[in-house]
């Protein structure tokens, strides 16, 4: 973290991106999309928009094109369709005027726009990729590492992996669940019966009823419904979950064989996902950046240089001494190595790195 009069942290970020190789995986004319979390209204830890231009202006460089994407969130907060979703975008600084670039909301204006990849894994045989991060040539994730309260932290797996799917597709990952209407919201309006691709919902008198022999459990109707008489299910178990995520990361990185890279910031480590309307203090100091080819690789490299700090006294955690493990300390009901386990199982990449200082 480290700067000075002839090297600021936005060069040596574009030297990172140099040195990890990133520049191999585009090719002039390449669709390059860049993932990040736009953050959510009223949080202050997500990555400053001046490091995404200096990825662009080098993206640029080599004569492809990128824009920044992210898909729309599966909770109603400030991003759950592309409207609400860029206007809160640019509130946080993501403007064309600041990043060069144009923001493309991956899964469209509600979460429809999607790519059905064929994966068949454990608990997936196809996942529901945002079309837009599809169809792109390259994909280089952005990630803000951080604290979860689910998955104990976020790294470039969470990123990829949750972060493309569509809006059904994060339901799915986040419950298997078989969908309850709501009678005394539901407004018989029948979206949800043309959205059913099973045929499992359709309204009877004066409300939806599900035929649960037919219902597939994809979510498609709980994102549907526009007065959220068919409620997000969040019940899932944290293995289960994080198992999930990682073959959606499979899937989002299935057409793309050597042209992804990611690139992690360990700056403002909050003890929550930046989809929280706020930001915590910090668990530790400011450790710098990474970047890598392998996400499991980068992930692991995190965890382990996280874990190695002192925690930061008027953090959520100060005040415990010395905590070996942040993030188990954090989020005890969760075994965080699961994801990592299982994306080095199915070949996502390794656990094992060699950290190379830059």
């Amino acid at each position: 973290m480290r700067a000075g009069l002839n090297k600021s942290l936005l060069d040596k970020a574009e030297m990172l991106f140099n040195r990890a190789g990133l520049p191999e995986v585009v090719q002039a004319g390449d669709l390059v999309a860049l993932k990040l979390h736009f953050g959510e209204k009223g949080g202050t830890a997500f990555i400053r928009p001046q490091f995404l231009r200096r990825i662009v202006n080098r993206v640029k460089s080599l004569g492809a094109k990128p824009f920044l994407t992210d898909a729309n969130t599966l909770y109603l907060g400030s991003r759950a369709n592309a409207v609400d979703h860029l206007q809160t975008a640019v509130e946080n600084g993501f403007d064309y005027a600041v990043v060069d670039a144009p923001l493309v909301i991956a899964d469209g204006l509600t979460g429809k726009d999607y790519v059905s990849v064929e994966i068949n894994r454990k608990n997936f045989k196809e996942v529901k990729i945002a079309s837009a991060a599809y169809q792109a040539d390259v994909l280089i994730a952005v990630t803000h590492f951080k604290g979860h309260e689910l998955l104990a932290f976020g790294g470039a797996l969470k990123n990829v992996g949750m972060g493309l799917g569509s809006r059904s597709g994060k339901q799915m990952m986040h419950a298997d669940f078989l969908p309850k209407v709501r009678s005394e919201k539901c407004t018989a309006c029948n979206k949800c019966s043309r959205w059913c691709p099973a045929a499992a919902i359709g309204v009877k008198g004066r409300v939806s009823v599900v035929d649960e022999k037919k219902c597939i459990g994809c979510g498609e109707c709980t994102v549907t419904c526009p007065v959220q008489a068919i409620g997000i299910s969040w019940k899932s178990e944290p293995e289960l979950i994080q198992e999930k995520i990682v073959e959606y990361v499979e899937g989002a990185l299935k057409n793309k064989q050597g042209k992804y890279g990611f690139i992690t910031f360990l700056t403002g480590v909050s003890p929550d996902c930046d989809c929280c309307g706020w930001s915590d203090a910090p668990l530790v100091r400011d450790i710098g950046i990474l970047a890598s080819r392998d996400p499991v690789a980068i992930d692991q490299a995190c965890v382990d240089l996280v874990n190695r700090e002192q925690v930061l006294p008027n953090s959520r955690l100060g005040g415990r001494g010395d905590v070996p493990d942040k993030f188990r300390a954090l989020c005890p009901q969760t075994d965080w190595t699961r994801q990592l386990v299982y994306a080095e199982k199915i070949g996502l990449g390794t656990r094992e790195y060699e950290l190379i200082s830059v």
